[in-house]
């Protein structure tokens, strides 16, 4: 066997390191799925199912119902090596090749008896609830949905961003929305009546754990980074994403993972990964698009191998972009909501998207930009190859594509992935010479 070959492989006998909060996030995921199983069991407690873009979890949690999010489903059951079975048991039953690969997983789990990644029973849906940003994908799953569980349904429509800005009359629609269909449907659903001041109790929580969370995030721009802000974000806005945001739970976890990243800093460590410590800090790297989900652990182990660390990365804001000053603001508990909505990542359009990566590219003085494309996500890879020529063109920087899925292991090609990662990192130390 090469060395390149040895280098690539993961050692599954070897402990994956992990630090304390990523433990806290797995046993706060787990017990959320243990709601759900009980639910299965209690027709009392009801279920709400939603997506993570544009999830209105400050507003939810004002019913006393448990949240459901079809996408979280899927990328944990990838990284139990699922989805393959999942995937082909959709396609089976007619869908295409090219559907976003979230769906069919999760088409596939339901027929296979709707047993989610902790081995429970996930409750059917009471209510599903979508809260529209961008992507038109998430519209469909949920008419699916909707034909099998014939369950309510109400959508939050939140218009795009096509002209870059949000206007009063964009707010007003959405908060209108709210108002006369949200917020009763919830009400319907639950048997709770709104209560306004319990959600404006929520959204406090929210912007406590915001203001941590952008903590942790911006002490990439140090050198060397503390944390990797893709393989490694991904576990800690998994409770801001999910079930968690407007919680005290979510408070604490932010409380603890800021202390954690804080300590690095003063020790001046790199990033913890499944690998364990990052040593030498040899490249910096903008990340654009989600990752593969099927095999994260060999994508991330590549990195490692050549001390590449990820300063900054687009998919962490898919749930939420708090980095350029957006907190949930208790004073204006509707109009917030909808605020948060207009700025999830894929409610962006393009000149703002490149202009994000621009601003990751010179904050975080990151050495090149790279693209991780997904076949069946129309809503990120869309205009991406546009991005990257824009943003070699604006900062001088060398950028690289590759492409994957998210859920699919049939599109992970890790000799195919590696050798574009080692020649991406060719072309950059060619770079630094030639300065």
């Amino acid at each position: 066997m090469s060395d390149s070959k040895k280098k690539a492989q993961v050692d599954l006998s070897k402990d994956v390191q992990k630090d304390q909060s990523q433990i806290l996030q797995k046993e706060m995921i787990r017990g959320n799925f243990d709601k759900l199983a009980r639910a299965d069991q209690n027709p009392d407690d009801k279920v709400v199912y939603t997506f993570v873009p544009g999830n209105l979890n400050e507003l939810v949690h004002c019913f006393d119902v448990v949240g459901n999010y079809p996408e979280v489903n899927a990328l944990q059951s990838a990284m139990q090596k699922k989805t393959g079975a999942y995937v082909m048991e959709a396609e089976r039953s007619g869908q295409d090749e090219d559907v976003c690969t979230y769906v069919k997983a999760d088409l596939g789990m339901m027929r296979r008896g709707n047993i989610g990644p902790s081995g429970q029973k996930v409750a059917e849906p009471d209510l599903l609830l979508l809260s529209y940003t961008g992507c038109f994908t998430f519209m469909k799953w949920f008419e699916l949905l909707r034909h099998e569980y014939k369950c309510e349904t109400t959508m939050l429509h939140v218009p795009y961003q096509g002209d870059g800005e949000i206007t009063k009359h964009m707010r007003d629609y959405v908060v209108k929305q709210l108002k006369e269909e949200t917020i009763p449907a919830l009400e319907r659903v639950s048997g709770v009546k709104f209560d306004i001041d319990r959600l404006r109790e929520n959204l406090r929580e929210s912007a406590k754990a915001e203001e941590d969370l952008v903590k942790v995030l911006e002490t990439a721009k140090l050198r060397p980074s503390p944390i990797d802000s893709y393989f490694g974000a991904i576990y800690y806005v998994g409770p801001m994403f999910s079930a968690f945001r407007g919680t005290p739970e979510a408070t604490a976890y932010y409380k603890t993972l800021w202390a954690e990243v804080e300590d690095r800093v003063k020790r001046g460590l790199g990033p913890v990964t499944p690998e364990g410590e990052m040593g030498e800090e040899r490249y910096r790297l903008v990340v654009e698009g989600p990752p593969n989900y099927t095999s994260m652990r060999d994508f991330w182990k590549m990195f490692y191998d050549e001390g590449a660390v990820v300063v900054a990365s687009t998919y962490t804001k898919v749930g939420g972009n708090y980095e350029f000053g957006f907190r949930h603001d208790p004073d204006n508990p509707l109009e917030t909501l909808a605020d948060y909505c207009f700025n999830c990542y894929t409610n962006y359009n393009l000149p703002q998207r490149t202009d994000m990566l621009e601003h990751y590219m010179d904050e975080y003085q990151a050495d090149g930009l790279l693209i991780n494309s997904i076949k069946s996500c129309n809503s990120f890879s869309a205009g991406q190859l546009l991005m990257m020529r824009e943003i070699e063109k604006r900062t001088g920087k060398p950028a690289a594509f590759v492409e994957t899925d998210l859920v699919d292991p049939r599109y992970f090609s890790a000799s195919n992935v590696k050798n574009r990662l080692e020649s991406y990192f060719q072309m950059i130390d060619q770079k630094r010479q030639a300065a």
